[in-house]
């Protein structure tokens, strides 16, 4: 029997913001030509924008939701000048424009069969339930199995791990669970982009430290000056995205005894650990004295190539990993279960596997950095992740945002324009990132469009 219904389904609207068109007025006026430099971003929709909106159109009291008039876009403070991240806004460039996206940086091959099989399992064996907060018992056990191997630290799996929805779920919530408004928080740029975001919803102050190419080392006599009395944490991203840079151990030992000195904590972002190519991972948690005062976070997603089940961790001392509980059981307060289930396999896999990822990853790297560089690109050194850092100034054009223009429009690539990693845009003004997580096919194809249409 259907029933009579009161309710009227409101048309949903996809709402766009641009902070990455307010970059650039040519990349403005790429999206959409018939924009001028007068008009606002609440004014009015590109047609490209404006054609992923939805078109359902409902009546309530003989008014369309779509008469309504615009209202302006609505935001908190602390987060208006955080829109629409680079990452989905090139994206959707690429499929616009039939781009090849060596942008964002996730794989197009699938993972290994054994990790989706023990998903598969899981799933057959009813495990569909919520999990326990804190994560299933064997992920744990799994991951601190894991980080023993690794950096031969033994962490209590029941009281030190807390599983997390993607290791950007665990920088939220330890950020929330352990900044307080007006700590000083310290993150060397260029930087993730959640790094800023979650910082200003904690009412952290940021302080940035830039590292440069050619080799991004961190200027240790700068640092030394940025630490006061306020700063509450230095955050770290080893390997680091997007500059493929890998912090060396007399940094580290460096950063570790600064912190040490002034009390500090070390939030250390190691999803790529596995992905270090040219020198050892070393985990800033296994300095002495340091994992009493460090949050280590990573994740499934860049090791297995499942970016999508966003299954991460953090492994912390019972007295910070008590704060990053207490957020993460108001943010997710549980993930996945199934796909924890098969990321306690995939944790166990043999040596062999790694071996051959990292193998796999350094003939996509030779790949594309060879092509970079017969292209035209300056091409700087990428120890770790699957990402490169190029200057592009080679090609004339204004900045890194207008190259990258340039490039999906005229050439059909896609890459990502640094400056949206710094604190002061033009700091990366001269830089583009590439991502070489593609099969070879397409890397090759990538390297033959940019030799055939890239122009100096």
């Amino acid at each position: 029997m259907q029933l009579p219904s009161s309710c009227t389904q409101q048309s949903m609207r996809f709402t766009p913001s641009f902070k990455f068109l307010t970059f650039s007025k040519n990349f403005h006026t790429f999206i959409d030509p018939s924009s001028s430099s007068s008009s606002t971003s609440t004014s009015k929709f590109t047609p490209f924008i404006a054609s992923t909106m939805s078109t359902v159109s409902n009546t309530h009291n003989d008014v369309t939701t779509t008469q309504i008039k615009q209202q302006p876009l609505q935001v908190a403070k602390r987060l208006e000048k955080f829109k629409t991240t680079i990452f989905t806004q090139m994206s959707m460039l690429a499929v616009k424009y039939g781009a090849i996206n060596l942008g964002q940086g996730f794989p197009n091959f699938d993972g290994p069969e054994f990790v989706k099989e023990a998903a598969i399992q899981a799933i057959r064996d009813g495990k569909n339930q919520y999990a326990r907060g804190y994560g299933v018992p064997d992920l744990n056990n799994a991951i601190a199995e894991r980080f023993k191997k690794d950096t031969g630290l033994v962490v209590d799996p029941e009281k030190e791990i807390t599983v997390t929805s993607g290791c950007t779920e665990a920088i939220a919530a330890t950020i929330l669970g352990l900044i307080n408004p007006g700590d000083e928080v310290i993150v060397f740029a260029p930087f993730y982009d959640s790094y800023e975001a979650t910082l200003s919803m904690a009412g952290a102050k940021v302080k940035s430290i830039t590292l440069r190419p050619p080799d991004f080392a961190v200027p240790i006599e700068e640092l030394k000056s940025t630490i006061s009395k306020n700063t509450r944490a230095i955050m770290i991203n080893t390997p680091h995205n997007p500059t493929g840079k890998m912090f060396t151990r007399e940094e580290l030992d460096t950063i570790a005894s600064l912190c040490i000195e002034n009390d500090v904590l070390v939030f250390s972002d190691e999803v790529y650990d596995k992905l270090a190519f040219d020198m050892e991972h070393i985990s800033v948690a296994s300095l002495p004295g340091m994992f009493e005062r460090t949050v280590t976070m990573n994740s499934l997603g860049k090791t297995f190539s499942l970016t999508g089940w966003k299954i991460g961790w953090a492994i912390a001392p019972p007295h910070l990993t008590w704060g990053v509980r207490q957020a993460h059981s108001y943010l997710t307060f549980a993930t996945s279960t199934p796909m924890q289930s098969a990321t306690a396999a995939a944790l166990r896999a043999p040596d062999s596997y790694f071996v051959e990822l990292k193998r796999d990853y350094i003939a996509k790297r030779a790949i594309l950095v060879e092509g970079l560089e017969a292209v035209g690109f300056k091409v700087f050194p990428s120890n770790g992740t699957y990402f490169v850092v190029v200057d592009h100034t080679p090609f004339g054009q204004e900045n890194d945002v207008a190259f990258c223009e340039y490039l999906i429009k005229e050439v059909g690539v896609v890459a990502i324009p640094t400056s949206v990693f710094y604190l002061n845009p033009e700091d990366g003004k001269d830089l583009v990132r590439f991502t070489f997580c593609k099969d070879e096919g397409t890397l090759r194809a990538a390297v033959e469009r940019m030799k055939e249409k890239l122009r100096k």
